[in-house]
């Protein structure tokens, strides 16, 4: 038999590779796990009674954008650190630059504020339960993304686990955004990122365990 003949024999019947299977796990993972962290939100917490009137404001949307750019940042690396052999690279930065801009901003602001009114800035309301109503509400979405994850081929377990969480945490955060009272930026600079770092650490903990193949 010649090697031309044998290699069509061994393709023979062997399925085509899709190659957006990535993607397609991914957008159901977002799909099914964000829509759990906002029912959930709704029915545990309850969405904020001036939300219409929040929304008119630029506050807000800088209130979401944090968590937001945080999550597809997250995202874009998870997605990277479950295939094998695939750079994370410059995806790296997008992590680093919303932590990096709230933390500015928020030290600009204590800066700017007098010295006696700087703690309560930086505690608001809710600052006991914030961390925690975060974590709370990842639960769907940190289930979901480790089912997109165990089916592709993460070499780096624990980093993708992390990375995992950090998605689940950054979606959750979004939906706790529209029942938060709290307009400050300092508290979110430390309580929101807080909230995210819980189910981060979470996954880098899960990672091997989770995502063996």
């Amino acid at each position: 038999m010649k090697t031309e003949d044998l290699v069509s024999l061994l393709a023979a019947g062997v399925p085509a590779v899709d190659h957006n299977v990535s993607a397609k796990r991914f957008s159901w993972a977002m799909l099914c796990g964000g829509a759990g962290s906002a029912v959930l939100m709704a029915i545990v917490f309850g969405i904020r009674p001036d939300i219409g009137t929040v929304m008119k404001t630029a506050l807000f949307w800088i209130k979401l954008a944090l968590p937001l750019c945080l999550g597809l940042a997250a995202l874009l690396v998870t997605a990277r650190l479950s295939r094998p052999g695939m750079p994370v690279g410059r995806a790296w930065a997008g992590l680093a630059v919303p932590v990096l801009a709230v933390w500015i901003a928020a030290l600009v602001l204590l800066w700017l504020t007098p010295p006696d009114a700087r703690l309560p800035l930086v505690l608001g309301e809710t600052w006991r339960v914030c961390p925690l109503n975060i974590a709370l509400l990842s639960v769907p979405v940190f289930i979901t993304v480790f089912w997109a994850m165990r089916g592709l081929a993460p070499t780096r377990p624990r980093l993708a686990g992390a990375a995992g969480g950090l998605v689940a945490g950054a979606t959750a955060t979004v939906a706790y955004c529209f029942h938060c009272p709290e307009m400050g930026v300092p508290f979110w600079a430390v309580w929101y990122l807080l909230g995210m770092l819980i189910p981060t650490l979470a996954g880098a903990v899960l990672g091997p365990r989770l995502l063996n193949w």
